[in-house]
């Protein structure tokens, strides 16, 4: 038998005919009996599988050649699992055809090898360039990986990087048709770039035009903000910023006539830039066209371009629209802030004589629109209503653009998501109906903290538990299935806290509820706190349980949002009672040691938080809070003349027998009748009901700088005074400056301010200050804000100081201090940080420059 042959493939479905052995013709589009089909070149497939993936049967009608055969390798090939497809006539008889199908596969990728590079950046490369086993290898995946490979190197700077992809049979595995893959990379030196040199420029020098290069600089010694290394697509964007640099001073018609890059023999680059100025220009005429909902002068506010100014290209298109700022006061924004999402507005030049340009803004407003359906995904463990609530875009409301932002800050700040991943997709936008469907996507993050933590210090061993958590459902307390591990999703804050040693124990518990009855944004909070010191000696570690201070604390609070003088504002309340209990307790931090002294305060404060999206790394926006804790005024009716203390038996102080004690303690006899110490009766007196009130003032601002360098300016002052000057400023609540600001001792009350560089509470005299303020500078750059760690750095400039009294309150005699540090924050454990200061200014205590000084942060931020 002789064998007939053809081949059909994609390219020649259209030929004429067949010419067999023996001279037998087969005319195009001839139709035949499919008598059999044999596959061949298959090693992972069995040949039925293939047979009938084609959906070819024996005994079917086909045409010879014709669409079924194409529409079978069109369909094989849609797999992508094979390297070549042909079909084969191999006989024809009595009418029948029988068809040989020949089929190539692609290998499977079995392994990957990479040389070249770190074993720790392969697992990152093989992730990334999508090298996983099972992958079917061809021309293009290795196109693809290699160019992939070059890229990310160019990017790092390795402008000389060589890529070899080589792939081997895999012999020592059952796997059929396998290959191995071997990556070798070969880096070689970082390009640097030696000098920019710029040709024609007169108007604008070198210097001004290297610094609208932003990505793309000069190698410089000291700089690490920005190294000298050459990308070229930072590089095509910086020439464009070096034309724009020149229509911001006027000069429209500016150009790049060439560009060139020289390589050195010191493995440098040099760039060579030939620019064309062209003249200087000046705004005319700027006319609106097509405006109906904002007058032609109230546009041109907005503008805030004027006939006669120098012509700015740049600043023209960002008072049109600024697409580097969503919340960017311009034209574009404030149709779309009202409801006019079809807006479009484009500034046209319409003449152009000597040196004076007109212009027309053509504005097409088009429809309202109104929001349809608002929907949010992602949120597995947080219920709806908890993110419902804090929208601010509602079906039937009128479209804005930035309530659009508002909402994407106020779900970031809720804590419970990863700020970085917070996506409003807009939907079904209909301009002939005015309407728009958007779709907020979310992941969800870690929000319960856990610590637990001990160690040895002051004589014995301290524990620390520590449970918080930030979205808690108390509904919910109840309902076994809800523990997973315990029942969350609804936006409360619960936190646990006990420490312990031999010498004392600390409780506390509080509880935050942000949406008291479900309805409107009223906070409710409640705290409870008690703690137990005992007497301990540090020489001789021992601990005298007859000698204790304890001290118990209840507060309750209310906070609502206020929508006037605007929406950011919260006015907030406090209620707080505090007990010092005092036995035997001679240590010096009071002026009594036996006793009770009673504290019942009211708080009120109000504040605003503009800050943008992510609360641990905000890019912008500013907080502020300004408050006054006050006591009654108990000297106004209780009758007692602080001044003339010592004369007045009736406020000597008593045992619970009725016999008089002295400071210590101690009976001063039997009959009770003897005056007690001075000291004793009046301090106890004194803050038997504490007398004070305390304003405090704290303000932080942001600023982006450049990419993600974020400026913080901060200034906070606090003032501790008394309603009447006989009783005197109580010794408790004081501030303490200095050193890392950790609350680690505050039996008293006190409040620590952190100002690094120096040491801890050394900047403050040994009964604390009753007036401080303090100004910090702190320049941050994120290295990662993932969700599972946000890290980023900072350096500082900070000033400070503590005073005794207004007499010698001076804002600007402070300590100041330089330094630099890293922030970390985990979801699981809060904020961790180290910094190192160095203080330039003595010591009170030591009268020597502070000098560098080592500050450890744990779940705070200065």
């Amino acid at each position: 038998m002789f064998r007939y042959f053809g081949v059909f493939t994609l390219l020649n479905l259209f030929f004429l005919n067949f010419t067999t052995a023996q001279e037998t013709t087969i005319d195009k589009g001839e139709k035949y009996i499919l008598g059999g089909i044999e596959v061949t070149g298959i090693k992972s497939y069995s040949e039925q599988t293939v047979v009938a993936y084609t959906g070819l049967r024996v005994g079917q009608e086909i045409t010879v050649p014709g669409e079924q055969i194409s529409e079978v390798i069109n369909k094989l090939w849609g797999l992508k699992m094979f390297s070549d497809i042909n079909f084969y006539i191999t006989n024809i008889e009595d009418g029948k055809v029988f068809l040989e199908l020949n089929i190539q596969e692609l290998p499977t990728l079995s392994d990957v090898k990479i040389t070249g590079v770190k074993e720790k950046k392969t697992e990152e490369i093989i992730k990334d360039a999508d090298l996983k086993k099972g992958k079917k290898v061809t021309e293009g995946f290795i196109a693809n990986t290699k160019n992939y490979l070059l890229n990310k190197y160019k990017k790092q700077g390795y402008l000389n990087t060589k890529v070899n992809i080589n792939t081997v049979e895999d012999t020592d595995t059952t796997q059929t048709n396998a290959v191995k893959m071997v990556v070798r990379i070969d880096k070689g030196e970082k390009v640097k770039i030696k000098d920019i040199n710029f040709e024609g420029n007169e108007q604008l020098k070198d210097k001004k035009l290297q610094k609208a290069m932003k990505n793309t600089k000069e190698r410089a010694l000291g700089r690490f903000w920005k190294k000298s290394k050459f990308i070229p697509e930072d590089y095509k964007e910086d020439l464009t910023s070096v034309v724009d640099a020149y229509k911001e001073k006027g000069y429209r018609d500016a150009r790049i006539l060439s560009d060139s890059i020289i390589y050195n023999n010191d493995n440098t680059i040099s760039i060579n830039i030939d620019v064309e100025e062209g003249n200087k220009y000046y705004i005319g005429d700027i006319d609106f066209v097509g405006n109906t909902v904002y007058t032609d002068q109230y546009l041109s506010r907005v503008l805030g371009i004027k006939k006669g100014d120098t012509y700015n290209g740049v600043l023209l298109r960002k008072r049109i629209q600024d697409n580097t700022k969503p919340d960017a006061e311009d034209i574009a924004n404030l149709y779309q802030n009202n409801g006019y999402l079809f807006s479009t507005i484009n500034p046209v030049e319409v003449s152009a004589v000597n040196d004076t340009i007109d212009f027309e803004i053509r504005i097409i407003e088009g429809k309202p629109a109104y929001f349809n359906n608002i929907t949010v995904t992602g949120n597995d463990k947080t219920n709806d209503h908890v993110i419902y609530r804090e929208l601010r875009t509602r079906p039937g409301q009128l479209y804005s653009k930035e309530n659009v932002i508002r909402t994407i800050r106020e779900l970031g700040q809720l804590g419970y998501f990863d700020p970085e991943q917070i996506t409003p997709n807009i939907q079904n936008a209909n301009p002939q109906e005015g309407t728009v469907d958007i779709e907020y996507g979310l992941v969800e993050k870690g929000t319960s903290q856990i610590e637990l933590q001990g160690g040895f210090g002051g004589g014995g061993f301290i524990g620390t538990l520590g449970l918080s958590f930030s979205n808690f459902a108390i509904k919910d307390i109840f309902n076994k299935e809800a523990y997973k591990p315990v029942p969350m999703g609804d936006g409360q804050r619960i936190s646990l806290r006990l420490q312990a040693s031999r010498y004392f124990q600390n409780y506390s518990f509080s509880f935050v509820e942000p949406w008291l009855g479900g309805e409107k944004p009223v906070q409710f909070s409640a705290s409870i706190s008690h703690s137990i010191n005992y007497r301990f000696t540090g020489y001789s570690g021992d601990v005298d349980k007859n000698q204790r201070f304890n001290l118990s604390g209840l507060t309750v609070g209310l906070a609502k949002r206020l929508e006037w003088p605007d929406n950011y504002f919260t006015l907030s309340h406090a209620f707080s009672f505090q007990l010092y209990d005092l036995k035997n307790y001679s240590t010096g931090l009071f002026n009594f040691s036996t006793g009770m002294s009673r504290s019942f305060a009211y708080t009120v404060a109000l504040s605003r938080n503009s800050l943008f999206t992510n609360p641990i790394f905000p890019l912008g926006g500013s907080e502020f809070s300004i408050s006054a804790k006050l006591t009654p005024p108990y000297s106004l009716f209780n009758n007692i003349d602080y001044g003339d203390l010592e004369n007045q038996e009736e406020y000597q102080l008593k045992s619970s027998s009725g016999q008089l004690i002295d400071e210590d303690g101690n009976l001063v006899s039997e009959s009770g009748k003897d005056p007690v110490p001075d000291e004793a009766k009046i301090g106890q007196t004194k803050i038997k009901w504490q007398e004070f009130y305390k304003i405090k003032f704290k303000g932080a601002w942001y600023t982006r700088l450049v990419d993600k360098l974020v400026l913080k300016t901060q200034g906070e002052f606090g003032f501790l005074g008394a309603y009447n000057n006989d009783r005197g400023i109580i010794p408790f609540e004081r501030f303490y400056l200095g050193g890392d600001g950790l609350g680690n001792f505050t039996m008293d009350g006190r409040e620590t301010i952190g100002l690094r560089g120096y040491e801890n509470q050394s900047l403050s005299s040994n009964d604390g200050s009753t007036i401080y303020n303090k100004y910090s500078l702190e320049l941050r750059y994120p290295l990662t804000l993932k969700p599972s760690a946000s890290i980023y750095a900072l350096t500082f400039l900070e000033g400070g100081a503590g005073f005794d009294n207004f007499r010698d309150f001076n804002p600007f005699n402070v300590k100041r201090s330089a330094g630099a540090g890293i922030r970390i924050f985990m979801p699981a454990f809060g904020l961790l940080g180290i910094d190192f200061g160095y203080g330039f200014d003595e010591d009170p205590f030591t009268n020597q420059v502070s000098g560098w000084q080592t500050h450890f942060i744990i779940g705070q931020q200065f």
